[in-house]
């Protein structure tokens, strides 16, 4: 095996310079988007205008399903750079260039500094986990910590110093407490599924000691229980009972709205940790390694299974349930990079195969998306069994795009072309090549897709919201759910009440209320509300103006 010329400094600096370059610069390009961004970013704006950090809200009523610990993160990054889209995506952004030293930093202690490389340029140039850095969305930094507890977990099964030991059993919980305060209690599910599964495959025989078992617990429950006692100090019972509610329905119904086929987590891994999803399919072998390699790629093999069955099961499908897994894909994709260099293990052809199958079929994809959009009145003429009034709207609001919108399938298609005959020759240049081009296809297309699909879909009614926020006017949506009046209406305690019935009924009657509706189902709901008045629709959107009855007699 060749030594690596760049020295663990300069790779640290790679990683941050790699933030700063591809993470950081473009977050706040483009407007939250609805429902999650939106949750997150709202819920930190609220606490910022309450002066309440104890106490989650949406439309200043408690939310009862997230603990605050992100929210946190949040709102700190709006104190430092305003309430925007930028500052509700920023922490994603560190928490990505912590994400890859962190992943750079075990993997150098469990193998190698080669190997700590690998594991961090697998993780940094997949599709999926560098898209999700660039978002407001909760997982990124609950799947850190969720990782850091087993990685701390493992080092202290694997490590016979006892004041090593005592350490990485403090740390491990101090993390699984992080991950209940940025998630809630299925972090102490995942960790201790995981944990009964390892202790069945070692049947048993764990380097554990009671009094070690005493502090991972108490820690735990000082870290991770800490925000619980608070609310139930505070009489905020109801709160808690809610939100354990809310978290045990997660696993029997579908409770936020998104089903999907048994199969649709392998196929987001496959598709969306792409190349490492393929490349990591050669790690899953039995071959034997002793001590700590063994061990921590065993617990890869767990967590990898656990997550895709676990929430396999469950009804709601979401593509960020199983992000957790961008770990252990990573990890057995850098070590099939790892072993091939040292010529233990191949690449093999049915790989290459799918390495050009999935290439192929994001390069027609996205090929397909430009030249319908040059075009959309022709798509919309020729599928009219596709449209109804909303997704015309959406088509025909898709302005701006131009032959350039092409360049990310020729991106990727011309760096397939250079990079497969390398990898077929094994010529290490060519897996270089491959997730270079992998990196700077997800990048182009973030730039050039995102900010046009993201107008297309939501854009019209954003600009609805913040046009009236910026009037001092209030702006709700009917006929479908969308927190993004909250957000971008700029909505103060106290305006809107949370059942709309009782806006209608009680509200303010010498201040208006805009309000937002899909074209395909406005009929019905100005039908339902007789006291709306239309002033204007546009991109599958419907505006009216709503007065108290008597405002009108």
């Amino acid at each position: 095996m060749m030594k690596s010329r760049i020295t663990p400094i300069m790779f640290v600096g790679m990683i941050v310079f790699y933030g700063l370059i591809f993470l950081v610069p473009f977050s706040g390009g483009v407007h939250l988007f609805d429902w999650d961004e939106i949750i997150f970013a709202e819920s930190a704006r609220e606490m910022l205008i309450s002066g309440d950090a104890m106490t989650v809200t949406i439309n200043y009523e408690p939310f009862r399903e997230k603990p605050p610990l992100f929210i946190w993160l949040q709102a700190l990054s709006m104190k430092a750079f305003g309430i925007n889209e930028f500052a509700a995506r920023f922490p994603n952004a560190v928490c990505g260039i912590v994400t890859l030293l962190t992943v750079y930093l075990f993997g150098r202690k469990v193998h190698h500094h080669q190997f700590g490389m690998l594991w961090a340029a697998s993780f940094g140039t997949a599709i999926l986990p560098f898209f999700y850095f660039q978002t407001g969305i909760i997982d990124p930094w609950f799947n850190l910590f969720i990782f850091l507890c087993i990685g701390f977990f493992i080092l202290y099964l694997e490590e016979s110093r006892p004041g090593k030991r005592y350490l990485y059993i403090c740390l491990s919980p101090l993390f699984l407490g992080l991950a209940v305060l940025t998630k809630g209690p299925v972090a102490v599910l995942l960790f201790g599924i995981s944990f009964l599964v390892y202790l069945g495959y070692k049947r048993g025989r764990l380097n554990v000691t009671w009094g070690h078992v005493l502090a991972f617990i108490t820690i735990l429950l000082l870290s991770g229980g800490s925000w619980f006692l608070v609310a139930i100090l505070r009489g905020n019972y109801d709160v808690i009972r809610e939100f354990i509610i809310y978290q045990a329905g997660l696993f029997s119904e579908d409770f936020a709205g998104h089903s999907g086929f048994p199969g649709f987590h392998f196929v987001m891994l496959l598709f969306g940790v792409f190349p490492a999803s393929v490349i990591m399919l050669g790690g899953i072998t039995k071959k034997k390694e002793e001590g700590l390699p063994q061990a921590f790629r065993t617990w890869m093999y767990v967590v990898l299974f656990l997550v895709l069955v676990l929430f396999s099961i469950v009804q709601t499908k979401l593509v960020h349930y199983s992000s957790l897994t961008y770990y252990p894909v990573t990890f057995l994709a850098a070590w099939v990079l790892y072993n091939w260099t040292k010529r233990k293990v191949e690449i093999r052809k049915w790989q290459i195969a799918l390495l050009i199958l999935i290439i192929a079929i994001y390069a027609v994809i996205l090929f397909i998306i430009p030249f319908v959009m040059l075009d959309p009145e022709r798509f919309i003429v020729s599928y009219p069994n596709l449209m109804d009034p909303y997704v015309e709207g959406v088509f025909r609001t898709g302005t701006g795009w131009s032959i350039i919108d092409f360049l990310p399938a020729v991106i990727l298609m011309a760096g397939a072309v250079l990079a497969i005959p390398r990898i077929i020759k094994r010529d290490a240049k060519g897996l270089v090549m491959l997730h270079l081009v992998t990196l700077l296809f997800t990048y182009v297309s973030i730039l050039l897709f995102v900010p046009k699909v993201e107008q297309m879909i939501q854009g019209p009614a954003i600009a609805f919201m913040k046009e009236h926020a910026s009037a001092g006017e209030r702006v709700v949506s009917l006929g479908y759910k969308s927190f993004a009046p909250y957000f971008y209406a700029e909505r103060m305690p106290g305006e809107i009440a949370s059942d709309k019935e009782v806006w209608m009924n009680e509200y303010d009657r010498d201040r208006p209320v805009y309000v937002v509706m899909k074209a395909n189902n406005s009929s019905r709901v100005m039908q339902k509300y007789p006291g709306l008045i239309l002033i204007g629709e546009e991109g599958g959107f419907v505006f009216a103006l709503y007065m108290a009855q008597n405002r009108f007699n």
